[in-house]
């Protein structure tokens, strides 16, 4: 977890994720930054993986300015990110795309990137406390989603149960336990 300003907007749950071939940005982040969402450029291919079981048709694409460091030593790169519509408790997530324009070098012990900017090097300190929060929050949301899909299914199965069908029969053969 890394807190990059994007869009002059400090976000401070922002994921690396060395596996991902994208950049993901979620559909709540770009509505609480404020960026002009006429810029989006709609596109039609779905991605998987994200959400365990399913794929997901992205809303569109939006470039948007990603910038680490400080005022003295910084470093920006615009990127292009997947809008996605469903529900994580991060901001975004930042993919390979995103580590080839910045050309960090990790060291995961120590929870940090480096990078070359325009006066020295930027180091960039992940924390092990959020990091550790963001896993729970989201096992928890997978959880709920999970859930809520299931009773979605059950409730559909049920529709489809024809209405004799759905009374409970009298047995009267079952013993009494006092």
């Amino acid at each position: 977890m890394v807190s990059p300003v994007m869009s002059m907007v400090c976000l401070s749950k922002v994921l690396i994720d060395r596996g991902s071939g994208l950049n993901i940005i979620f559909s709540k982040t770009p509505e609480s930054m404020g960026p002009d969402m006429t810029s989006l450029v709609l596109t039609q291919e779905d991605f998987y993986r994200i959400i365990p079981g399913s794929g997901s048709t992205p809303v569109g694409q939006v470039t948007l300015p990603v910038t680490f460091g400080t005022r003295e030593n910084s470093r920006t790169e615009h990127l292009h990110f997947e809008v996605a519509l469903f529900e994580t408790s991060c901001h975004a997530i930042r993919g390979r795309p995103a580590l080839a324009r910045f050309i960090p070098i990790p060291n995961h012990t120590y929870l940090v990137f480096k990078m070359p900017a325009p006066n020295g090097v930027i180091s960039i300190y992940g924390d092990l406390k959020a990091s550790h929060s963001f896993k729970t929050e989201n096992i928890n949301l997978s959880e709920e989603l999970e859930l809520s899909k299931n009773a979605v299914l059950v409730a559909e199965s049920a529709k489809k149960i024809p209405p004799e069908d759905l009374t409970i029969p009298k047995n009267d053969s079952l013993p009494i336990h006092s």
